[in-house]
């Protein structure tokens, strides 16, 4: 619950300062903004953990809680928890790819698609798509329909999800008027939204990744190699709810934020998991496709250097 209050309690007052510093400078309001950015991150957190149901004990409390909090992030609590619990039994297996992932293909399936899917996986992998259109489409339009499939409860919930964000929305405009809320939420709303996708984009997108085919796959493989330990100094590693620890949050989705630092600190093995830093993790950027043959990300800049590889391997081959 303390997490709770340290987190909800300054956004709002972030929130009110960014409002009331428009009335000198947007520029001026940008300054609390992007702080108040970093705690709707933190909310998210708390909204993931208990699409998991670690946050709290009781699976009630849980819902309700990520049900709340989905609705100042712009997340269905039911829909994303079923996307997300796919995501984590599949991360990794290159034959159970699509729910849950950004979209990834392998040099061979890039080499071998039509000019028009190229060109298509180039424009979703450039990063001002990826980290700027990325989550206006997935926050505001992805997110207010319901998933092919869903069940009844999933819907309703998604509904609901929609109206309560829209009464929110409506409540704020009533009280501050709707262009403070568009300049203020608006700019919150993007900064937390590109830092959300970079966070899930970098802790699966490293060189030295982990992606196999189903039949060589392995869970604890995918967990402990597939997924970084994002090394961030402590402001950021606080506004991010620790998921910097994405190793020990997908060998065991069942520890919540406020724990993982210190399950990665008392388990050994874990000492040598692929680790990056605010640093390195700008490489990440650069990083396109799966090299299947040398298991590692490779940038379209590398693709010809390994295509001609490949080809000339296969020639000394047949030789």
């Amino acid at each position: 619950m303390w997490q709770i209050i340290n987190t909800l309690g300054p956004f709002i007052i972030l929130w009110y300062l960014t409002y009331i510093s428009l009335s000198v400078s947007y520029w001026l309001a940008l300054v609390p903004a992007v702080i108040a950015a970093g705690f709707l991150t933190r909310i998210f957190i708390i909204f993931h953990d208990c699409t998991h149901h670690s946050f709290f004990k009781s699976r009630r409390i849980n819902r309700i809680v990520g049900t709340a909090m989905g609705v100042l992030t712009l997340f269905p609590f039911d829909q994303w928890g079923h996307e997300h619990s796919v995501h984590h039994a599949t991360s990794g297996n290159l034959d159970k790819r699509g729910t849950g992932d950004i979209w990834t293909l392998t040099v061979d399936e890039y080499l071998a698609a039509p000019l028009k899917l190229r060109l298509a996986y180039r424009f979703y992998r450039n990063p001002l798509v990826m980290f700027g259109i990325g989550p206006i489409y997935v926050f505001l339009l992805k997110n207010r329909f319901n998933r092919k499939g869903a069940r009844k409860k999933e819907k309703m919930n998604t509904y609901l999800t929609n109206v309560l964000i829209v009464v929110l929305v409506g409540l704020l405009c009533l009280a501050v008027g709707w262009q403070s809320v568009l300049l203020v939420q608006g700019s919150i709303f993007l900064i937390s939204g590109s830092v959300g996708i970079w966070l899930f984009y970098v802790q699966h997108t490293f060189e030295d990744s982990y992606f196999e085919e189903d039949k060589e796959w392995e869970y604890v493989k995918a967990a402990v190699e597939g997924s970084s330990f994002y090394k961030l100094p402590k402001l950021m590693q606080f506004l991010t709810g620790n998921i910097g620890y994405h190793h020990v949050h997908h060998l065991s989705p069942r520890v919540p934020n406020y724990k993982l630092e210190e399950a990665h600190n008392n388990t050994l093995p874990l000492k040598n998991v692929p680790t990056i830093t605010l640093a390195t993790s700008l490489r990440s950027i650069r990083f396109r496709l799966w090299d299947e043959e040398n298991k590692n990300f490779i940038g379209f800049k590398d693709l010809r250097y390994v295509a001609e590889k490949s080809v000339s391997a296969k020639v000394k081959s047949e030789i």
